[in-house]
């Protein structure tokens, strides 16, 4: 039987990157939002919430440490951001099991979607863990850009900017591969 839906608050913050935002409840953080083409763009996308109430307030308590380590995050200082405690009601089993995992892989490293298979004892489910990270409300604190296709090429990045977000944040977080210059 699933938990009763927690209230929830919200708040959009400034970065290096641009306008984030995220959503939590007393439980931990649910969704986090990266800058979409304008601030007001990631408001309204962080008000909503299928039909629960979302109330922009100031953050306190533990989400405004969070939001200091993500800008600081973002402005190059890496931090992994596992410190930051999340709320996973109403996630399936497998999400959850594939955001464990993702959640493991350190700033400035990647594993394929097949590897992140293996790990939770599902091989042949790369599909499906891309699915997963498809789903994923809490990108760079769950951090879905570190996950590859096994050519280590960039597929599928649903947060705004697509594919080029995810190689701007393998960008700055010094992952090899992304962002070096080049002889030619």
């Amino acid at each position: 039987m699933p938990e009763p839906e927690r209230p929830l608050s919200a708040a959009l913050f400034d970065t290096a990157i641009g306008a984030c935002a995220v959503v939590w409840t007393e439980a931990g953080i649910v969704r986090f939002l990266l800058p979409d083409r304008t601030p007001e763009i990631t408001r309204t996308a962080m008000l909503r919430s299928n039909g629960r109430e979302v109330r922009e307030v100031e953050p306190t308590g533990a989400v405004a440490p969070a939001i200091a380590g993500v800008r600081a995050h973002l402005a190059g200082e890496l931090d992994d951001l596992r410190w930051i405690t999340l709320d996973h009601n109403g996630i399936s089993e497998f999400d959850l099991a594939v955001y464990r995992v993702t959640r493991a892989v350190d700033p400035g490293h990647t594993l394929s979607y097949g590897q992140v298979a293996a790990r939770i004892g599902a091989p042949g489910a790369a599909q499906g863990v891309g699915r997963a990270l498809g789903r994923n409300p809490i990108p760079l604190i769950v951090p879905c850009h570190r996950i590859l296709a096994a050519d280590h090429a960039l597929h599928g990045f649903s947060a705004p900017g697509g594919l080029a977000t995810k190689e701007r944040l393998l960008e700055l977080e010094r992952t090899p591969g992304f962002g070096e210059p080049t002889l030619f």
